[in-house]
């Protein structure tokens, strides 16, 4: 809304426009994070058991433990938190998007009533 109340309807559509190749990249990266992760875990789990641990379950409690895994939790977390800034902004675009046909709707009722 500007000062004087009014929704800018151009500007929130040119918000979700202008950011949502920005709000793509981050999913995309998120969800890359997040198929990576299985990866790096299988590789962990292999790099353990070469360095002497047999059973699964010390190889999985290996390669949760490695600086490499927790390093890309941490890039995980990020995406996530960028992806989801993305989203609730473009999510509030949305919403001032359908305040504004509300409030015109609402208009165009009192025009017919009078």
């Amino acid at each position: 809304m500007n000062q004087d109340g009014e929704i800018n309807i151009f500007k929130a559509l040119d918000y979700i426009r202008d950011h949502s190749k920005e709000y793509a990249e981050a999913k995309a990266n998120r969800v890359y994070l997040e198929e990576y992760r299985k990866s790096k875990k299988a590789l962990l789990m292999r790099e353990a058991e070469l360095a002497g641990h047999k059973t699964a379950a010390t190889q999985e409690r290996e390669a949760y433990a490695h600086k490499d895994y927790i390093e890309l939790l941490e890039g995980l977390k990020s995406a996530i938190e960028q992806e989801e800034s993305l989203r609730w902004l473009i999510v509030a675009a949305q919403a001032k998007v359908s305040v504004w046909q509300t409030i015109e709707a609402t208009r165009r009722i009192e025009i017919k009533a009078v």
